[in-house]
């Protein structure tokens, strides 16, 4: 039996049962979905980065940063770090979704069905921090490789290159020069995310007086999409000063040449708290509101095509 098959099989009828397949099906979906959004939006994140990483020079936001990059380097230049983009999100995508299924569920299962829906909310950002953390020892490399691509359009040919690139010249430690501000970036703004649209989710199931499985498969999905957008503009806001971080750590020469933590600090003080918030601000919220609605319209329509039914919490006094 092949890989594709096994994934496709259906769920045993007489409903969903949470075992080994469920979670390989929820770990592929979110891979799936992590890899197309990150990589179709690997455009806004260029200029992104750029108006990080050197906000004089890309300060007319969003459209003329585009402007900026085509007139200067090439509409292509828009797609660099596609490569590293989708493979480390596929990556990151796989043990971030796949590992808040596991953990919510099985946490659900030890509180019992009513603890659970009391709780929900702890264990959803429970379930996100601890996902989120394992997933970002495999993304930091690849993202390591993204930032230096965007930073130094000359510095390699594609995903590969790059890491042979770094791997020559910085070690090992290079590719996790931006452990720590991207785990302080990611895990918040995870956190958010899965509890904002769990509970987001929640309220319009709510405001309908069904639940999923009394709508239709499009109804789900819509429902995902909204409560996507809202909790992908609540992540954006509170994670900027660490996004900003990363982007400049990764940048040769920032923040001088001493220990990480200290660059870390260097750089906080070059740029100063108000920047750190804000810089990117505008495309981040553009960019992850809409990153994260087709995140979760993705991952329940890979989901739903897979014949698996993902986990809610269920009020069982309702």
């Amino acid at each position: 039996m092949t890989t594709g098959s096994v994934l496709l099989a259906p769920s045993p009828s007489g409903g969903q049962v949470y075992d080994s397949m469920y979670y390989l099906k929820g770990a592929a979906a979110g891979g799936i979905c992590c890899s197309i959004t990150h990589g179709a939006l690997t455009p806004v994140d260029v200029v992104k980065t750029r108006v990080q990483l050197d906000p004089v020079k890309y300060n007319s936001g969003l459209i003329g940063g585009f402007r900026t990059i085509i007139k200067e380097e090439g509409a292509m230049a828009l797609s660099t770090g596609l490569g590293a983009t989708a493979a480390g999100y596929f990556i990151q995508g796989w043990f971030k979704f796949g590992g808040v299924e596991m953990i919510k569920i099985k946490t659900a299962q030890t509180l019992g069905e009513e603890k659970a829906w009391e709780n929900k909310t702890v264990i959803y950002l429970a379930a996100a921090a601890g996902a989120e953390f394992v997933a970002d020892l495999f993304l930091c490399p690849l993202e390591a490789v993204r930032i230096r691509s965007v930073s130094d359009p000359e510095f390699a040919d594609g995903l590969a290159d790059g890491f042979v690139k770094m791997a020559k010249t910085e070690g090992l430690l290079g590719f996790y020069a931006g452990l720590v501000p991207i785990l302080f970036k990611q895990i918040p703004y995870t956190m958010a995310k899965f509890a904002v649209q769990g509970n987001a989710a929640d309220a319009m199931y709510g405001a309908l007086g069904k639940s999923p499985k009394e709508v239709s498969s499009s109804t789900n999905v819509a429902i995902s999409l909204g409560s996507g957008v809202i909790a992908g503009v609540a992540s954006a806001i509170i994670s900027p000063p660490a996004d900003t971080l990363l982007s400049k750590v990764n940048k040769v020469g920032a923040g001088g040449d001493g220990p990480m933590m200290s660059r870390l600090i260097n750089i906080s003080k070059e740029l100063g708290f108000w920047k750190l918030c804000t810089v990117g601000l505008l495309p981040r919220c553009v960019m992850i509101g809409t990153l994260t609605a087709g995140q979760f319209g993705i991952f329940d329509t890979v989901m739903s095509a897979l014949g698996a039914s993902k986990f809610h919490f269920h009020n069982p006094n309702a």
